[in-house]
This record gives structure tokens, C-alpha cells and sequence, in this order.
């Protein structure tokens, strides 16, 4: 019997529990040197900018906003598909959020949209570079310089991805980047703030140097949980676990997905874990695994490249492209096909886990009701919220890649016929 494969997939540094007792040992868990060291190496590597790491990636984005001083109750201006972490955010800091639309064919802010979007009101946007590829950067960089508009750009996908040559996050004003244990770079949590302007730089770090220190336990139960997700998406451990839910669910048709994510709400007042500072051990492992992020990423580039010679000849079935003047990182592999729902099933039925939708449209959230949307609505990112997102991770072997490709393709040429 061959093992499930899931949806997702940690880079997990081979060296990560002898840095944490190391660490343990010496008495740097949570203070140390490495913070700094790790804040100094990602700045060198992104070439430009200053970088002041946070407890989450989110926590960089609110610490931007509050630094940038922008005036309470301006607008800002943010995809429509997006995670509901970050709109939600910019509310606490006191803006009005106004959603614009992305282009279905890269899941990206779509420019003509953000520019219907701005009104006298306007003093920031945020390109979300989604799934691992960036945003057309050039058109919003120009409306922006047009209207006077502050540029933060959401990274949490996309570390190691270039447009014409820089690297995402040093394009804007800011950006900021996620470290969760599926991101491109995994710390087990924990986020940056890549920052332009050196002031500003140094009031995101007065905010986030501000806040508490964890204490030893939570940040301890934060790596073992870490380690009990990487062993359960095992594909032998995953084919014993979470998998037998996901089937016996394709047959009934019920939604075990809803049970992953975080709670959808009110983030005022912040919640306690997210006011911390980001500990030195994480910063260790984040310190160590940049030096392994170029391989990872190729890697998963590589699988993606077999998935594109896979389907991508398939009538009614569009895999993703990327612009030439841009590098996708594949955090998600996303192909559009006729019947989703249904070909989701009959993957899962065949032993590979297929994911569908991985935000939010944000703009139809309850959470937001109050928020304006751009005059054409956000046709887009409904549109795009019908994309699968077919596993391609670096951490899959060659073999389970191709058996992704074969399955997926199976299923899709039987839909298509």
C-alpha cells in the first residue's frame, strides 16, 4: 500500500534539535546574540534595508503601520484575497481597510483595480505577493508614486522570490515575512519587518523591543508542537493519522479543513501571544536554515516544474505562470479545472491531498462588513478562490512528486474527457 501524501510539508533543518539544546544548555533559549546575528544575515541577503525581527510575521506588519504614523482612520488598501490576519490588523491600528481585486491568472493585486480603489482618503497599500509570486510591482510602484501612497509589501509566501532581479520586501516602503512551520523559511513561529527607511526602522524596533520576553515553557510546547506537525504530515504517519479523517470526510462530504486554521476574529485587543518578542532559539534555527533556503526553493521550483509538464497540456485545466520578469517560489502550486470540489475528492480517494482554498476572500467576511470595496467589486478574487493547490513542496522525494503528477493528472485528464 503506498502512504498518503498530505497538502503540506515543513523544511526542517537536520541540525535543529542540537541548536536547541545547545542553546538549552548554555542558558540562551530565549535572550542571546543570535537575534541580532539572524536580523543582520537576512538584511545582508535581501541587499537593502533594515530587518527587526517580531513574535509574527503579522506583528511586523502592525509595528510597520504604527511606525509609519499613519493618520487614524485613513484608508488602506489590500487584495481582496488575502489572509484575514492582516486587514484585521490594520483595523487595530486604526485604519479604514478598502479591498481591491486580484488577477485570477497570478492571484496577485491587480493594479487597475488598486487605482478605481484610491480615493483622497488613501495612504497605503499592500501587494500581497501570494502563493510565492510577486506582485507586478513596476504598475503599483508607479500609481502609488501617483497618489503619494505608502508601499508595504506581504511577504509571508514569498521569501527567495525576485522581480526584475530584487527580492520581494525591498521594493516598498517595507515588508514583512512570516516564519510559521510551512513558510519558505520555518523558525517555528516568529516573523521580520525588512524596512527602507532607517527612522522608521527604529521606531518598528522601539515597538517591538517594547514588548515581554516568552517565557521558557511556552516557547519549549511551541518547538515540540512544531515537531509533532513535521512528524505527522510524514507521508507514512499522515497515511495513519489526519488521512483517514480526510477520507472517510470525502465520503460524506464534510469539511475537516475548517479545524486547521486560526478562528476568524476581533483582534482588538491583541491576543497575549502575539505581544512578545521573538526568542533567541528560533532566531538560531532561522540563522541556520537561511543558508539552506536557495536549495529548498529550487527544489520545490523543480517539483513544479514537473507538475507543469504533468497537466499542462490538459484541455480546461491552467497551471500557473509566471511572468518572465519574476522568479514564483511555489509556496502554493495552484491549477484551475472544471469540477473542483469534486476532483479534490477523488484525489484524496487516490492517496494525495489536495488543498483548495489557502486565505481568505476577505471581502466577503463578516469580520469586514464595514469595509468599502473597489467600484467593479472583486469578481477576480472569487475567481481565484476556485484554484487547487496540488502538493509540490521541497520536502517531497522526486518519486512522491511523480506520483503526485500521475494521480493529479489521472483525475484531471478523466474530468476533461
Amino acid at each position: 500500500m503506498l502512504a498518503a501524501i498530505s497538502r503540506y510539508g515543513a523544511r526542517v533543518l537536520p541540525a535543529t534539535e542540537d541548536i536547541v539544546a545547545r542553546l538549552k544548555a548554555g542558558g540562551e533559549l530565549i535572550q542571546g546574540p543570535h537575534i541580532a546575528q539572524f536580523e543582520d544575515a537576512f538584511a545582508r541577503r535581501a541587499g537593502s534595508g533594515h530587518a527587526v525581527s517580531a513574535s509574527y510575521g503579522r506583528m511586523a506588519f502592525y509595528y510597520i503601520l504604527k511606525a509609519l504614523d499613519l493618520p487614524r482612520g485613513s484608508e488602506i488598501i489590500l487584495p481582496a484575497l488575502t489572509f484575514w490576519v492582516v486587514p484585521a490588523l490594520a483595523q487595530v491600528a486604526g485604519l479604514k481597510v478598502v479591498f481591491a481585486d486580484v488577477d485570477p491568472s497570478t492571484f496577485t493585486l491587480d493594479p487597475a483595480s488598486l487605482e478605481r480603489a484610491i480615493t483622497p482618503a488613501t495612504r497605503a497599500v499592500v501587494p500581497t505577493h501570494l502563493y510565492g509570486l510577486p506582485c507586478d510591482m513596476d504598475a503599483i510602484m508607479a500609481i502609488a508614486r501617483r497618489h503619494d501612497l505608502r508601499v508595504i509589501e506581504d511577504c509571508a509566501h514569498a521569501l527567495g522570490a525576485t522581480y526584475k532581479g530584487r527580492p520581494v520586501g525591498t521594493i516598498g516602503d517595507a515588508g514583512f515575512f512570516s516564519f510559521q512551520t510551512l513558510k519558505p523559511l520555518n523558525c517555528y513561529g516568529g516573523g521580520m519587518a525588512l524596512v527602507a527607511d532607517a527612522a522608521v526602522a527604529a521606531r518598528v524596533r522601539a515597538l517591538a523591543d517594547r514588548e515581554r520576553w516568552p517565557d521558557e515553557k511556552r516557547v519549549v510546547n511551541r518547538l515540540l508542537v512544531g515537531r509533532v506537525q513535521r512528524i505527522l504530515i510524514k507521508p507514512w504517519v499522515f497515511s495513519i493519522s489526519a488521512f483517514p479523517i480526510l477520507w472517510v470526510s470525502s465520503l460524506i462530504g464534510a469539511n475537516p479543513d475548517v479545524y486547521l486554521w486560526e478562528e476568524i476574529r476581533a483582534l482588538d485587543p491583541l491576543p497575549d501571544v502575539y505581544t512578545e518578542r521573538f526568542p533567541n532559539v528560533q532566531a538560531a534555527i532561522g540563522l541556520a536554515a537561511l543558508d539552506e533556503l536557495d536549495e529548498w526553493t529550487e527544489r520545490t521550483r523543480r517539483h513544479a516544474r514537473v507538475m507543469d509538464q504533468a497537466l499542462g497540456d490538459l484541455p480546461g485545466i491552467f497551471v500557473p505562470k509566471a511572468p518572465a520578469d519574476r522568479t514564483h517560489v511555489y509556496y502554493q502550486y495552484c491549477v484551475y479545472g472544471p469540477q473542483r470540489d469534486e476532483l479534490v475528492v477523488k484525489c484524496v480517494r487516490r492517496g494525495i491531498d489536495i488543498e483548495t482554498l489557502h486565505v481568505d476572500v476577505c471581502s466577503d467576511l463578516d469580520l469586514f462588513a464595514g469595509a468599502a470595496v473597489e467600484p467593479a467589486g472583486a469578481p477576480g478574487a472569487h475567481r481565484a478562490a476556485q484554484a487547487m493547490q496540488i502538493p509540490v513542496y521541497s520536502s517531497l522525494t522526486d518519486e512522491q512528486t511523480a506520483r503526485v503528477a500521475r494521480v493529479v493528472r489521472g483525475v484531471l485528464a478523466q474530468s476533461t474527457a
